[in-house]
């Protein structure tokens, strides 16, 4: 059974609770080495993605994001040339991928907040962190109207 958005957020919270503060760079069992570790982590995606198309305007960096949508639920894969970016994108699809539109849409996104990552972003990370959640949610919007499409 797939889990819900809330558990996987409150997983999330957990697991980053475990490691050394935002701020104690000299630590690399810190919350930002943890977070390059899971962009690391995020599968290839195929070159054909990287394209302008599939790019999310207004991030400092560049960041390509698709979807497919399986049984009513979407799945994303995305990709940064930066290692942090990659890290919170690999974040944010670990919370929406396997998910249904509406889940996705009405997904309370606090746990940012929670787990004090919010907090430890530059103005320009932190709007395009804001970017990469609506570019999302904009993809569950374009998913659910064609799945009501489908059913008429």
């Amino acid at each position: 059974m797939t889990k819900s958005i809330k558990e996987i957020q409150d997983e999330i919270i957990e697991e980053f609770s475990k490691y050394a503060d935002w701020s104690d760079i000299e630590n690399d069992n810190n919350k930002y080495f943890h977070l390059i570790e899971l962009g690391r982590a995020l599968p290839p995606i195929d070159a054909s993605v990287k394209n302008d198309k599939n790019i999310i305007d207004g991030c400092q960096s560049k960041v390509w994001l698709t979807a497919k949508v399986e049984n009513g639920k979407i799945i994303y894969f995305a990709d940064s040339n930066t290692e942090i970016t990659k890290g919170i994108i690999s974040l944010l699809i670990r919370v929406f991928s396997n998910q249904t539109p509406d889940d996705i849409i009405n997904a309370n996104m606090d746990f940012l907040k929670n787990m004090g990552l919010e907090n430890h972003l530059s103005p320009t990370r932190a709007n395009g962190l804001i970017i990469m959640i609506k570019q999302m949610k904009l993809y569950a919007l374009a998913s659910k109207a064609k799945l009501s499409n489908k059913k008429v």
